[in-house]
């Protein structure tokens, strides 16, 4: 198995985090975070991906709940797969409603549009989930840079997945707003400027300090 996944522009492994851009009724982009399963290796152990589809070459994706992505998914068939580094672009897309006229952000290293079959779908813990095979139909690396490694840019992306996680009935509210303050910790000490910002938008549209302030029962 190669790293690089026919008609891919990057290498994949694990769960590569990535952001996605669906058409919708308004005919607008929506950008969403997508977790993208690397082939060979699309059983994790964070339960993202319940389905096996029986093809250990293909790239899956999962969706949870009733999202754009899963409705745009539906209704078009596809999207755009576009891999940032930019941690400020990563939470816009998975804790707002972000829109554009074009499909590919600025802040995008490299791209490519996908075709998204459904392959599986069920559900856990209470949430209905999709699962999706991704074919490339074209891509393209914009700009290559030199890869550096940033503890608080993790702690972000981590932090999305908590405070997403806070109002489902099958998660301890008690321990991810634990979580999410060692993740402000985190990124306090060792993110920079632009992990700083993103991590301040996850607080304010998730609320979690002042639940945490307040304890998980939302008692004083």
């Amino acid at each position: 198995m190669t790293d690089s996944p026919d008609g891919w522009p990057v290498e994949l492994r694990g769960v590569t985090e990535s952001v996605v851009t669906t058409l919708g009724p308004n005919d607008l982009w929506n950008a969403a975070a997508l977790g993208l399963h690397a082939p060979d290796e699309s059983e994790d152990g964070d339960g993202g991906n319940e389905g096996d589809d029986g093809d250990c070459g293909v790239v899956t994706a999962t969706t949870w709940g009733n999202t754009r992505t899963r409705r745009n998914f539906h209704r078009e068939g596809g999207g755009v797969v576009q891999f940032v580094s930019d941690p400020r672009t990563f939470v816009d897309a998975a804790m707002t409603i972000t829109e554009s006229e074009s499909p590919v952000s600025d802040d995008a290293h490299a791209w490519v549009e996908v075709e998204a079959e459904r392959i599986d779908a069920g559900e856990s813990g209470g949430t209905r989930w999709e699962q999706w095979e991704l074919r490339p139909v074209e891509s393209a690396v914009v700009a290559e840079t030199v890869p550096t490694i940033n503890r608080g840019f993790a702690a972000v992306v981590e932090a999305t997945v908590a405070a997403s996680r806070l109002d489902v009935p099958a998660y301890d509210t008690g321990e991810l707003l634990a979580r999410l303050r060692y993740f402000a910790d985190v990124v306090e000490t060792c993110g920079g400027a632009a992990e700083r910002e993103a991590f301040a938008t996850v607080e304010e549209v998730s609320g979690w300090r002042e639940r945490a302030d307040e304890g998980s029962d939302g008692t004083p």
